[in-house]
């Protein structure tokens, strides 16, 4: 993660509450007393010293070092302005190297009777799930996290996904997909956006599925695997720009190009979505640190209707507690002996569209009546790290009072807000299909 070719590799949750917000100094008191006994929280990431050239270059790693005594609140500012003014402002700008990569800012004018919290941070020093266990323990009825539990790192037993029967197993680590079009609207260059997203909508689209109702995260997925399959639409109607075939010529030969792979009992490449799982077991739960593996699920981008969409994606992330196997403590050491290695070899795929065109993660704190400091939280938003080029990182982040998509780009200033009304269609389509 140190690595991330493609900015800072800056995550993070902003919280929305209700009422009048917190002076700055009895938010560092509320950190300062819940979080006080977490040594991760103090911890610096200290690049490899020396030359980085030759076997340097290749083994040379980052690390993590304490600092014991180091004051909580120093991460603890505020500031004007709303979430759009913060990430531009800030999640594409490094920590500062002396200090740990995390802060958590104060925005108390985001809204008329409202404010925000927004923890940003390095996302090789917390996972998605750290961080909920953070924020539930800096919640009123959150309970004190144990130090010791918070560095207990996860042993050979892991939580992953089993593999759906409907599907022929996962793909191979460096096996490609196919790439999805994204609009390439306006400037090349980093796009967030947010937009909340009805509850009763997410909930008719849940009833969509024939045989049970689904999941919010199975939903989630399938709309995402909607709005790449109008992605790929939209590529095969656009008109051709100059220098190309006709779409006559252009549509004769991709009639033969099909004939000729259905001659062969080949179909299209299979688009894969990224997803990361926690492989925490149930006795590491409060392990603080980053313990996610992406995998990669098919999306069903040939299927019209979106209901059959839905039904593909059911079981998909069902989860599974067992040992490591032998192959993938293999890949583990090894990505974490030579880094840059891995990262000269395997960058070049795995960071690649056709590899997983899109990411789909979903953060949630399911808790009733949370309140910070007697004010109700009222939304949570997640802003994910900047994407590889040409892909697309959706975020579903959930609280008791409803759910936002967050989404972000790397391929033109415009094409996050086009994904984001897109994935609004796809929802809508879905609660139509309710019976």
């Amino acid at each position: 993660m140190a690595r991330w070719p493609f900015g800072p590799p800056n995550a993070g949750i902003a919280l929305d509450f209700t009422g009048v917000a917190p002076t700055p100094d009895e938010l560092r008191a509320l950190v300062g007393d819940r979080w006080k006994a977490l040594p991760r929280l103090t911890q610096t990431l200290v690049a490899p010293g020396g030359p980085r050239t030759g076997l340097a270059w290749w083994t040379g790693r980052h690390r993590w070092a304490r600092r014991d005594g180091h004051d909580l609140g120093r991460q603890v500012d505020d500031a004007d302005g709303t979430l759009r003014d913060a990430v531009r402002l800030w999640f594409h700008t490094p920590f500062p190297a002396d200090r740990p990569p995390w802060s958590l800012h104060l925005l108390p004018f985001s809204a008329e009777g409202e404010f925000s919290l927004l923890f940003r941070m390095h996302h090789s020093l917390l996972d998605g799930r750290s961080l909920t266990t953070l924020l539930r323990a800096l919640l009123d009825d959150g309970g004190p996290l144990d130090g010791a539990a918070s560095l207990a790192v996860p042993g050979p037993r892991r939580r992953t996904v089993q593999p759906a029967r409907t599907v022929g197993g996962p793909p191979g680590l460096l096996t490609a997909g196919r790439a999805i079009p994204l609009p390439h609207r306006g400037a090349r260059e980093p796009a967030y956006t947010v937009v909340r997203l009805r509850a009763d909508l997410l909930r008719a689209a849940r009833e969509a599925a024939s045989a049970r109702t689904a999941t919010t995260n199975e939903v989630f997925l399938a709309a995402v695997s909607g709005v790449l399959r109008s992605c790929l639409s939209a590529a095969e109607t656009a008109p051709p720009v100059s220098g190309t075939a006709s779409d006559g010529d252009r549509g004769r030969s991709g009639d033969r190009g099909r004939g000729r792979g259905r001659e062969r009992g080949r179909e299209p490449g299979q688009v894969w979505l990224s997803v990361p799982v926690d492989e925490r077991p149930d006795d590491c739960g409060e392990f603080l640190g980053n313990a996610f593996a992406n995998v990669r699920v098919p999306a069903p981008v040939t299927l019209s209707d979106p209901a059959a969409r839905l039904t593909a994606c059911t079981g998909l992330l069902t989860p599974v507690t067992r040992p490591r196997r032998t192959s993938e403590k293999l890949v583990e050491g090894t990505l974490a002996a030579v880094p840059g290695a891995t990262m000269a070899l395997a960058g070049g795929k795995i960071f690649a569209p056709a590899y997983a065109p899109a990411a789909c993660s979903y953060v949630h704190l399911r808790e009733q009546g949370q309140t910070l400091a007697g004010r109700p939280l009222r939304r949570l938003t997640v802003v994910p790290m900047v994407p590889p080029a040409g892909t697309v990182t959706f975020a579903l982040g959930g609280c008791t009072q409803g759910h936002t998509l967050s989404v972000a780009t790397n391929s033109g200033s415009q094409d996050a807000e086009l994904l984001a009304e897109a994935f609004l269609d796809e929802l809508t389509l879905l609660a139509e299909r309710t019976p």
